[in-house]
């Protein structure tokens, strides 16, 4: 499984040819975490748009948080929030993908690659 990362979600609803055929040559499962599915909501411009991200999102397995995830995070969060200004969003879909044994696929990897045990595509 993959979870792919807001900013890849973006770059696709972008028509970013370079992201949209790595994506989909990835022959795994591609999940996305409800937080992602929150935040593009979040920055939709309208309700038009709002119903555009819903088409968009069911393309994709949306893993929603549990208290495994969220116990995670809190953990993520106690030892690099200070540190590395890991902010609450990155360290729930960071939490996603560990807690699945998963990669990440995302653009920002400065934001990531200091988590133990996260893996990163």
């Amino acid at each position: 499984m993959i979870v792919l990362d807001t900013n890849i979600l973006i770059e696709i609803l972008k028509g970013d040819r370079k992201t949209i055929d790595r994506v989909e040559s990835l022959t795994e499962t591609l999940s996305i975490s409800s937080i992602t599915v929150m935040e593009l909501y979040y920055g939709a411009l309208n309700k038009a748009e709002v119903n555009k991200l819903e088409k968009f999102v069911s393309l994709f397995n949306i893993i929603h948080l549990n208290e495994n995830i969220s116990r995670t995070a809190i953990k993520l969060i106690k030892r690099y929030a200070k540190s590395h200004s890991l902010d609450i969003p990155d360290s729930l879909i960071a939490s996603t993908a560990l807690h699945h044994d998963a990669m990440l696929l995302t653009y920002n990897k400065k934001d990531f690659k200091y988590i133990e045990g996260l893996k990163l595509l």
